[in-house]
């Protein structure tokens, strides 16, 4: 599983596994449920359902991690970040401010700092005062950032 994920990221999936499956073994729905939300993800019952009995209700943290990777490639979540970028766009130009979308950055959700906004664009290649094409975007700032940064 290492080549589906980051060290880091296992390190991270590892720690919620053992935090709420404290036998060793996922072996409730209740269990994944939690494991997986608190991760991010957006599984769902049947989803989870699926997965478990997939592994005969039990499930080692090395299924766990197969489990994990098979939901990532369930959930797009750049397809779903322009599908939002759509919705709000009426005249479908496929564009968005760079004011407005440094406001979104930095409002909504968990809230970007200045300095972080600014790394992205600049990574991105987004001057302030322009517009950005959103799907462009969106595949330069959902990639996967290596692991020498």
């Amino acid at each position: 599983m290492a080549r589906y994920f980051k060290e880091q990221d296992i390190d991270e999936f590892r720690e919620c596994f053992y935090l709420f499956a404290r036998s060793g073994h996922i072996t409730t729905l209740d269990e994944l449920t939690v494991i997986m939300r608190s991760l991010g993800l957006s599984p769902t019952i049947q989803e989870l359902t699926s997965y478990l009995k997939k592994k005969n209700g039990k499930m080692s943290f090395a299924d766990f991690l197969e489990v994990m990777h098979q939901h990532s490639r369930v959930e797009n979540l750049p397809q779903e970040v322009i599908n939002a970028f759509k919705a709000a766009d009426p005249a479908n130009k496929g564009t968005i401010p760079a004011k407005q979308l440094r406001n979104l950055l930095q409002n909504w959700g968990e809230g970007l700092s200045v300095r972080e906004v600014d790394n992205i664009y600049r990574e991105a290649n987004v001057g302030n005062n322009g517009t950005v094409r959103y799907s462009d975007f969106v595949k330069i700032a959902c990639a996967p950032v290596p692991d020498y940064y």
